[in-house]
Parts: C-alpha cells; sequence; structure tokens
C-alpha cells in the first residue's frame, strides 16, 4: 500500500510501550545492553538476550537499540561532540534525514528519546521513500531559523539519494534557503555516511554510525527540541542518570 501518512505523529501503541511505568525497565535494559556492548558481544545477540529478560517488544527494542552505546563508544563521541555555540561561521554538513525526521517527530507529538550519549533519538522510518507531511516545512523553518541565531556556517544537506522523493525535497530544502537566505546547499549522495565521516565539517547527526566515524559533531537536534520546544517531553532511557 503507498504510504499516504500527513503526519510524522505518535505510534497507536507508544502510550502503552512507553508509559511512566515502564521506563524503568527501559532503562535497565539500556544500562545491560550497552554493558553487553562494551564487554565486546555481538550488537544482534545482545539485543536480543537483554530484550527478552525484559520481555520488551520490538518497538520497545528498536528505542533500546537507539539509546545505547558501549563506554568505549560514549567516551570517543563525548571527546568530538562539539557545542552549539563552536558552529558560529563554522562549516555545518548536516544528516539530512537524521536531523530532518526528529525534528517533524518532535513537532508533530511523536515520542522523543534522550540517549546514553545525549542524542534526542525518535522511532520514525521511512521505509525506502521520505513523504512530506505537514511538519516538514515547520521543521525546515524551525532548523534555519536556528541555525541563524546560532550564526552558523555554510550549512550543507546530506541527503539519501536512494530514497525516492530526495530530489523534491533537495529542491525543497533550496527553495526554502532562497527565500530566507540562508546559508544552505544541498547534496544528493547514494551514501550520505560515508561522506559525512570523511568531511572536515562539523557533522549534525544522531546516527551511531556517523557518531562514531566522524571528525566532530554537533548535538542539532536536541540543542533545538531543548532550546525551541521546551514543552516537548523526552524520554530520558540514558543509563547514565
Amino acid at each position: 500500500m503507498p504510504d499516504k501518512r500527513n503526519h510524522r505523529g505518535p505510534h497507536p501503541e507508544d502510550a502503552n510501550l512507553f508509559a511512566a511505568a515502564k521506563i524503568k525497565n527501559l532503562r535497565s535494559t539500556v544500562a545491560d545492553f550497552s554493558l553487553l556492548l562494551t564487554r565486546g558481544y555481538a550488537h544482534k545477540s545482545a539485543l536480543k538476550l537483554v530484550g527478552d529478560r525484559y520481555s520488551l517488544t520490538e518497538r520497545q527494542r528498536l528505542a533500546v537499540m537507539r539509546c545505547a552505546c558501549s563506554d568505549q563508544q560514549l567516551v570517543s563521541r563525548r571527546q568530538r561532540q562539539v557545542e552549539i555555540a563552536q558552529v558560529a561561521n563554522n562549516g555545518i554538513a548536516i544528516d539530512g534525514y537524521n536531523v530532518l525526521i526528529t525534528i517533524e517527530a518532535a513537532i508533530s507529538g511523536g515520542i522523543i528519546f534522550k540517549g546514553r550519549d545525549s542524542c534526542h533519538k525518535d522511532l520514525a522510518s521511512i521505509h525506502g521513500t521520505y513523504r512530506k507531511v505537514a511538519e516538514t516545512i515547520p521543521a525546515l523553518q524551525l532548523i534555519g531559523e536556528f541555525l541563524s541565531e546560532a550564526a552558523a556556517g555554510e550549512c550543507t544537506w546530506f541527503i539519501d539519494s536512494p530514497v525516492s522523493n530526495s530530489g523534491r525535497l533537495k529542491t525543497l530544502i533550496r527553495q526554502l534557503a532562497e527565500k530566507n537566505q540562508w546559508k544552505w546547499s544541498a547534496e544528493l549522495l547514494f551514501n550520505p555516511d560515508t561522506e559525512l565521516i570523511a568531511s572536515d565539517m562539523i557533522a549534525a547527526t544522531s546516527d551511531s554510525i556517523v557518531l562514531d566515524g566522524c571528525q566532530k559533531w554537533v548535538n542539532l537536534a536536541a540543542e533545538i527540541i531543548k532550546r525551541k520546544m521546551p514543552l516537548i517531553e523526552v524520554v530520558d532511557l540514558s543509563s547514565d542518570r
């Protein structure tokens, strides 16, 4: 069936799956999963082990997977993270779908998690096709206004070319940039992760692969949510609270 969604809102089961009474167990799962990763256990088998122990659903396991990381990853990520003030007059490489979809989800009331590395994560998935939703333009506007206030330098959006409708998103980004006089460009790339890792610009992302390989990164989505959407309830699954 074609994707007919008009919003990036919450899944019907999220209110129950991530109710307050279940957060303690989810934090424990993140802690246990992170410990196993720290000790070198394989990712897939470690997630199954802790997920089965706490009787988690697939969606809960997805949240745990996105919020956990090993001690080694945590130390490395923190060493290469730059504060938002440091983007002033510096080039930023934006992990396009990663940042945009998180902000879309936050605007639409989708559930947002704080992971162990302090990145904000959503559970949205585009399944190979990006569909513009009601929150897309407001999300881009919010990102643009925030970066302008931060006096960011040239911003390049890295967008996955294999994802359907990426060309349309690139055009929309360029149109909004021209209208608002933002210093933005957009590139369609077969593998944006590789380019983000190789770039000497500050990467704006919460993607684990990029976080573990890039030269430096900024927690852009989390900063936007914290500063521009203070009423958003972020579910903290950090095992280091």
